[in-house]
């Protein structure tokens, strides 16, 4: 007996080189949040983030799709531009940093869709919110520690209800 599914498997490179495809044709991409290196902004399978094409107007404090070399694809927040060179970090990541080319980001963020409702990035309490996270660190291991227990309480709770 087969199962018909929605789902379509597809490895990175395929995914990621249509996601290119389609962002450099100037339409918008919406992607799953997955992993926790984005906590606590973009929860693993909760939220989505809508992606545009990146122009120039990068800046510290922007959630940028970047092809890392020797990485592959990160979804991470720009924490330092230095001429052509951007510092990345994950809002989860307590130190782990990538460096790449202002080249290499495929797409920013333009929105965050969060339990349904849809934040603009570039709002001003969103911006507020990122910029106090940043400051927080490195004490914010604390604060990112009760954020996983919570998130893996609700998985739990949510998977036995089912």
């Amino acid at each position: 007996m087969h199962t018909i599914t929605d789902e379509l498997l597809i490895g990175n490179d395929l995914f990621f080189a249509e996601v290119e495809r389609m962002l450099s044709q100037g339409q918008a991409v919406t992607l799953r949040g997955k992993g926790r290196s984005m906590l606590p902004f973009i929860v693993d399978g909760r939220d989505s983030v809508v992606l545009r094409q990146a122009g120039g107007d990068l800046a510290v404090g922007d959630i940028v799709l970047a092809r890392v070399p020797g990485k592959g694809y990160v979804l991470h927040r720009i924490y330092e531009v230095q001429g052509e060179w951007l510092t990345l970090m994950g809002d989860g990541n307590l130190c782990v940093t990538e460096k790449c080319r202002r080249e290499d980001v495929r797409g920013k963020a333009a929105s965050i869709v969060r339990n349904g409702r849809t934040v603009e990035c570039a709002s001003r309490a969103e911006r507020f919110k990122a910029a106090c996270w940043r400051r927080l660190l490195p004490g914010r291991r604390y604060l990112l520690y009760i954020c996983r227990m919570y998130h893996r309480l609700r998985t739990s709770q949510k998977s036995s209800r089912q």
